[in-house]
């Protein structure tokens, strides 16, 4: 299962309208084959409209979606995939998550996971998985869902913020991981020992990060807005950090979580 979630991606938070259509369409340009968006980002239509505009053929690419907290009911989940669907002007996506953990528990997390099998069964997706769930909410969907049916979980996960707990839980299960902000909002990219790192490899401290999260089996969803950014990105798949870069980049965690949101954040690990 997790050989079909590609290594490189690219994320669309915060991106809309004509910039998000731009990003998508460049990114494609450049080879860029998995996209990601979400509900909630409000670009679906956007995303859906690059890629059909794009000569890119359906099946070489990797679309993720997430459902908004506001459709985890059993009743709106199905719907609210399908208009994602229509949005996003394809019949299927190849991965659905569950955005956040449901707040104050308002809807059963069995209840929002049956929905998302069915809604796999039926063909609208092709993979299900979590976003932003900690080890016991893992547990939980496991136990529901049962070992080996959960593709991933999404989570912030950056040099200053390398979520071992999560990362090993998710390892035991078969969980494959991906990474958001692995670049923690350019933070990590002024960070003197991943610039030391890119010095030497004659990269970017952008491609550093990237290349570290990818070289630990993660899956990565930079953004960027800017042609030579997605580009420059993109070469992070070629470098090769050694043992001595990655056993320092190690050393750099600082439980630095840059996405808390009030009213949606579980108690995390």
């Amino acid at each position: 299962m997790n050989k079909q979630i590609p290594a490189f991606g690219l994320g669309t938070f915060r991106l809309k309208g004509q910039t998000v259509i731009d990003s998508v369409s460049t990114a494609l340009e450049l080879g860029y084959r998995a996209i990601d968006t979400a509900q909630i980002y409000g670009n679906e239509a956007e995303v859906g409209q690059a890629i059909a505009d794009s000569p890119t053929s359906r099946d070489d690419l990797f679309i993720t979606t997430k459902i908004w907290t506001d459709n985890f009911s059993r009743d709106k989940l199905l719907p609210s995939l399908q208009q994602s669907l229509e949005k996003l002007q394809t019949e299927h996506v190849d991965l659905t998550l569950i955005h956040w953990p449901s707040p104050g528990n308002a809807v059963p997390l069995a209840e929002t996971l049956a929905a998302l099998a069915d809604a796999q069964s039926r063909g609208l997706t092709k993979l299900i998985g979590i976003s932003n769930f900690t080890v016991d909410l893992m547990k939980q969907s496991v136990d529901i869902l049962g070992k080996g049916n959960i593709a991933t979980n999404q989570i912030e996960l950056s040099p200053h913020l390398q979520n071992r707990k999560v990362v090993d839980y998710a390892r035991s299960q078969g969980i494959h991981i991906t990474s958001y902000m692995t670049l923690g909002y350019g933070k990590v990219l002024e960070d003197p020992v991943i610039q030391e790192i890119a010095s030497r490899h004659q990269a970017t401290p952008a491609q550093v990060a990237l290349a570290w999260a990818v070289q630990l089996g993660y899956a990565v969803i930079p953004s960027s807005t800017k042609r030579a950014n997605l580009e420059s990105n993109l070469k992070a798949l070629q470098l090769k950090l050694s043992e001595d870069d990655l056993a320092r980049i190690a050393t750099l965690e600082r439980n630095g979580r840059l996405v808390n949101p009030d009213g949606l954040a579980p108690k995390w690990d």
